[in-house]
């Protein structure tokens, strides 16, 4: 049993997934799943809702999760709506690592998460991430980068999601931490209200490429954060105002108006990955047939 392990080594170890390499340890993650459960239970009677849409991918492909993100807690509850099944890779922000003089990065690492720099193409965290997709594990990312109404940052979309699950060849799978923004609001006692999180249907970057080139990514990662905010308010995806929620983004909304984007459950995108991998694998057969 490793106590300590350098951060890089548990980054670079699959958790979970289909790969025969080593696994990160998992009685660090298992013991601060367990706590956290306990706790959460008792204090915010939290449930999941739709959980079939993320339970569905395991051992069956690698799926990107996306949300908004409200709360500090955001990050606890998706992890928490994953396990014991299945491990969430979290993709959290550098500084967060050498917090307590590195405790919370080694905390952080044993439950599957690992860093990005914050405002640049991190090629490193994109390749680890991208690593983790192709051997069917999950990544965890919020696009918008910090806490809505958190600072005087003003809201906006960051379009790695949906690069980071094109090169992963990975679904996104939209959802939300609903009501955990009122957990602590500022100049306000602690609260504890109850607490759902949600999964919605996924999303195939492909089936945006009838978006030009330059931009593909932001209106898919777009798309993808007005799933997550219906998700959030219960509202139909029309009925999401993002010009609002992001007033210095650009606004697709006429776009998809003209263009709808298919919808899927997540029995089917498996069902078609599937069938991509048999048809690679009848002819890489024949391929090698006719080399013998």
């Amino acid at each position: 049993m490793s106590l300590i392990l350098p951060y890089e080594k548990i980054w670079d170890m699959p958790l979970g997934g289909m790969s025969d390499e080593k696994q990160a340890p998992h009685w660090a993650g298992n013991l601060i799943w367990g706590f956290l459960v306990f706790v959460f239970k008792i204090c915010f009677r939290y449930r999941v809702d739709n959980r079939e849409s993320i339970r569905g991918f395991d051992k069956e492909s690698g799926v990107v999760v996306v949300a908004n993100h409200t709360s500090f807690l955001d990050v606890a509850f998706m992890y928490l709506a994953t396990r014991p099944q299945q491990w969430l890779r979290f993709m959290g922000r550098e500084s967060l690592f050498d917090n307590a003089h590195g405790l919370v990065g080694q905390i952080l690492s044993r439950v599957g998460a690992f860093p990005v720099k914050r405002d640049s193409a991190d090629r490193t965290a994109i390749k680890r991430a991208t690593r983790m997709l192709k051997n069917d594990e999950i990544v965890g990312i919020l696009p918008e980068g910090t806490r809505r109404g958190k600072g005087t940052k003003t809201p906006e979309i960051h379009s790695g999601a949906a690069f980071v699950a094109k090169m992963g060849k990975a679904p996104i799978l939209p959802m939300t931490v609903r009501n955990a923004e009122n957990v602590k609001r500022k100049g306000e006692r602690l609260r504890f209200p109850k607490i759902t999180i949600e999964y919605g249907n996924p999303l195939l970057v492909e089936d945006f490429d009838f978006l030009s080139k330059e931009d593909r990514l932001e209106g898919c990662t777009w798309y993808a954060m007005r799933e997550c905010f219906a998700l959030s308010l219960r509202v139909p995806r029309e009925q999401v105002d993002m010009p609002a929620l992001f007033p210095g983004g650009r606004d697709f909304t006429a776009v998809f108006e003209e263009h709808p984007v298919p919808e899927h459950t997540t029995a089917e995108v498996v069902a078609g990955i599937r069938a991509k991998r048999a048809a690679k694998a009848g002819v890489s057969a024949v391929s090698a047939g006719e080399r013998s």
